[in-house]
């Protein structure tokens, strides 16, 4: 539909035509066949439902093609509906959670498995995916870490575009491709005390420097909706804060698409405390610029009252109604309503090999390897037994992966059972996947108990490790414990967990763990007790034999935490890219009293940022710059000489870092701001290069511009944000940069 045709649809719709526009339904509505159960509650009216401009969490092609055809037959001005859901992680095929996939530092890799989501999605009629979250966390208490790219802006960034470039393509219009959603505007990562819904404080300089640029990112690689958060920023609930809508959001960004509230946002901004009714409520989402309202009765019951007394400008209700319909125009749904939902094509589709084989080739890449003394692994088939919860343990898909079937997942046994040399492998569960006494709640209802006899499994377990030459050991956290509204205010691992690695490590001292789960842990007694680690998150369906064929070597691991693990929830929050302080301390927090530290335990986490070994080892060279000096609109050259001087192949993840040595503000002790892979053969070197511009070396200065300032800088080059590789750089006095516009 050309624009001139769009505004003359726009300018025929009635006012009820326009705010439902504005109104997104949840899926079951549409099984009530009438306005009964949750509709009625709400105090919706039958016109409320055939007026909506989109639905939550339907899909099926057959079944979308059904309910669009329905729905634009009765509506006055056959106006075809949206269709959004989460697809997080993958629709039926499930890819490693994306805090994992952050773990990759592989943003192509990203893209792709985003593309392959967005082509089983949009055959299934899903049009929006709520993704990606760019959510900057530096507190594994908060549940939702498990959908973040974890605490580095820069590479939080990467993956945010990445998703974006993969769910949308080069246009909407081309089949198999979605809108993506960006979420949540902004900084619901930073919840006080890891609590979800929490409120969020932060200073201006610190929301600029460090949570804003992930969705900058996102925005410039064209997302085309954007969602706000449940929280409130410095008291203010995102869903009503004009200023981070309106003034951040759309004039210094420049995003000019949707945007969406999050579930029932609206409703509770008279929780929050702000809007007396809701009325109030809508009066001020609207006018922060909340263009639609998902789930919640505010906007379809009270605008039309709003608008007919004046309180509310018509013209806010035509310019967000306006967003909606170009978002459907740019889907070709006016053209095209059912866009690519193909009852055949969906079934094509779906788990095909081909997408199986990418999700496990990402889940490969995904893999961290914290340890491995004694070169443990690889393992050579059948060395070891295959003991804990998560060997036969089919939960290995993301909170979120609320359209997968667990069915299809492959886990770890399974994975032994099909491969030829593996079958013979004895494994044991040893104990259950959670404590008896700790109850998980799931994301829609309880999580079945675990009905292992804790006992009989444990002494199995004892006398199948005493037999062995090494134990696999597979453990970690219920999925149910990651994901929306699972805060914890403890990072361990269940106490029957912990009881299996006693007992398994009491009687074979070759133990590899192999860690599950969605979040970083306190994983000291892994550390202390077994000989090597491999953590291997939420793998997604190809899970089992991802991680099978890591540990024999078949693909090696080159995974980087993208979240650091604490030494103890203590520590939370915690981040690599810290400040100083005026009293920094290094060293035994036994030694001394009066620096920046604990008493008890270390500042520094149990692993750090950037972190992960390889099945082989590498060296680098000092770092070398093109020059010592640059001027503003000059560039640098830094690079280092990367050599494998192992025995095998493998992949190295150079991070290069910057740290400014004296500002007008304090500045963090270092920043990532650009990560090459290289993969080398035994005995091969390549050179890593990084060039560097005045644009990073920028920061917001005293009176909140954002410039950069003449003086020293360190530049690090090496395999972990800990590297002390550095060559010293200055940008000279007299090329200030100019003020962004």
């Amino acid at each position: 539909m050309t624009e001139s045709a769009l505004r003359a649809l726009i300018n025929d719709l009635t006012l009820e035509e326009k705010i439902g526009q504005l109104v997104q339904l949840p899926g079951y509505f549409q099984s009530e066949g009438a306005v009964t159960g949750p509709a009625g509650d709400m105090g919706l009216t039958q016109d409320d439902l055939r007026l909506a401009g989109s639905y939550l969490s339907i899909i099926g092609a057959e079944k979308i093609k059904k309910l669009q055809t329905a729905f634009m037959a009765q509506h006055p001005h056959h106006i075809p509906l949206l269709f959004m859901a989460d697809i997080i992680n993958g629709y039926r095929t499930v890819f490693p959670i994306p805090l994992a996939q952050a773990c990759t530092f592989d943003p192509e890799g990203v893209e792709e498995g985003a593309a392959i989501a967005a082509k089983e999605a949009a055959a299934a009629g899903i049009h929006v995916t709520f993704s990606p979250m760019a959510d900057l966390v530096r507190d594994a208490r908060w549940g939702r870490v498990m959908e973040s790219a974890g605490e580095d802006p820069y590479l939080n960034g990467c993956m945010a575009a990445a998703m974006v470039r993969g769910y949308q393509g080069k246009s909407l219009h081309d089949r198999g491709h979605i809108a993506a959603c960006l979420k949540h505007f902004a900084g619901y990562g930073a919840p006080e005390g890891g609590r979800d819904y929490n409120n969020v404080e932060l200073s201006e300089r610190t929301l600029r420097e460090d949570y804003l640029p992930a969705y900058q990112a996102a925005v410039e690689a064209g997302c085309e909706v954007v969602m706000t958060s449940f929280n409130t920023l410095n008291r203010i609930p995102s869903a009503a804060n004009e200023w981070l809508v309106k003034e951040v959001l759309r004039r210094e960004m420049g995003f000019t698409g949707m945007v969406i509230s999050d579930w029932n946002a609206l409703e509770e901004l008279l929780a929050h405390g702000i809007a007396a009714d809701q009325g109030e409520a809508a009066f001020l989402a609207l006018r922060a610029g909340v263009d639609m309202d998902m789930t919640s009765p505010v906007y379809a019951r009270n605008l039309k009252q709003l608008v007919e007394s004046g309180k509310v400008p018509l013209a806010w209700v035509e310019d967000s109604a306006w967003r909606v319909l170009q978002l459907k125009n740019k889907l070709g749904l006016f053209e095209h309503p059912f866009k690519d939902a193909d009852e055949e094509e969906e079934r094509a589709v779906l788990l095909s090999p081909a997408h199986r084989e990418a999700a496990r080739k990402m889940a490969e890449k995904s893999f961290v390897l914290l340890k491995n003394e004694d070169h443990m692994l690889p393992l050579q088939p059948e060395e070891a037994a295959f003991i804990g919860p998560y060997v036969d343990h089919i939960y290995l898909n993301g909170a979120w992966s609320i359209f997968a079937n667990d069915q299809d997942t492959v886990t770890v046994k399974a994975a032994l059972a099909n491969d030829p040399r593996t079958r013979n492998v004895p494994v044991a569960p040893g104990c259950p996947v959670h404590d008896a006494d700790q109850p998980i709640m799931g994301f829609q209802q309880p999580v079945a108990r675990d009905e292992t006899d804790a006992e009989a499994a444990l002494q199995e377990a004892v006398e199948l490790a005493r037999r062995s030459r090494k134990v696999v050991l597979c453990l970690g956290e219920h999925r149910e414990c990651t994901g929306e509204a699972a805060s914890r205010g403890e990072l361990t691992l269940p106490k029957c967990q912990l009881r299996l690695l006693d007992a398994v490590t009491a009687v074979n001292e070759n133990v590899i763990a192999v860690l599950f789960g969605g979040r970083p842990l306190d994983i000291r007694p892994l550390k202390e007790k077994t000989k090597a680690i491999l953590v291997a998150w939420l793998p997604g369906t190809e899970g089992g034999p991802a991680v099978l064929r890591t540990l024999l070597g078949e693909s090696h691991p080159s995974g980087r935490l993208s979240m650091c693990f604490p030494y103890c929830v203590g520590q939370m929050p915690i981040h690599y890219n810290h400040l100083s302080t005026g009293r920094p301390f290094h060293g035994d927090c036994h030694d001394g009293r009066f620096g920046s530290k604990y008493q008890d335990i270390p500042n520094e986490p149990l692993y750090p940022f950037g972190f992960g070994l390889t099945y082989t080892t590498f060296s680098y060279s000092p770092v070398v710059l093109s020059a010592d000096r640059m001027k503003a609109d000059e560039t640098v050259t830094a690079s280092v000489t990367v050599t494998n001087t192992g025995t095998c192949p493998g992949t190295e993840t150079v991070q290069m870092y910057l740290r400014d040595i004296s500002a007008s503000v304090a500045r963090p002790v270092r920043m990532l701001k650009a990560f090459v892979k290289i993969s080398l053969n035994p005995g091969e070197s390549r050179e890593a290069a990084f060039t560097i511009s005045e644009k990073m070396l920028r920061l917001y200065d005293l009176s909140m511009r954002y410039v950069s300032e003449p003086g020293t800088f360190d530049v690090f080059i090496g395999p972990d944000s800990q590297t002390m590789n550095k060559a010293r750089l200055t940008l000279e006095e007299d090329s200030m940069a100019q003020e962004m516009e």
